[in-house]
């Protein structure tokens, strides 16, 4: 079992940044994809961004591409996600997820979830 916990998020104006966090609770975490993903009110989740477990490899969601950037640090159990030219329509709950797999994360199929954490960006 990994706990993940996103402390972090907040509210900030459009155009504006802010770095989310998740910490894993168990070392196992190196050996794991992470990813983050968000859902908006009134719709899906959706996916935001994939790092594999040694974070050589990245993946965006196009809306995010070039303002995120999704990054890790195995040593300290941690993922970050660096949200810039941040937009009204980023405005959500995000979730970090961990998979065995990092495919299976960018389906939204990973095997644990964090509880979410708000982030709202101001017009």
């Amino acid at each position: 079992q990994v706990q993940l916990v996103e402390p972090g998020g907040g509210l900030v104006q459009a155009g504006g940044f802010l770095r989310l966090s998740c910490a894993a609770s168990r070392r196992t975490f190196s050996n794991y994809a992470m990813g983050w993903f968000r859902q908006a009110p009134g719709k899906e989740r959706e996916f935001v961004a994939t790092i594999s477990w040694s974070g050589g490899n990245t993946y965006y969601a196009d809306s995010v591409k070039g303002r995120f950037t999704i990054s890790r640090d195995n040593a300290k159990m941690t993922v970050y996600l660096q949200m810039n030219s941040l937009k009204p329509e980023d405005t959500a709950v995000y979730y970090c997820a961990a998979g065995r797999v990092m495919g299976t994360v960018l389906a939204g199929k990973g095997d644990y979830w964090g509880q979410g954490t708000q982030v709202t960006v101001s017009s």
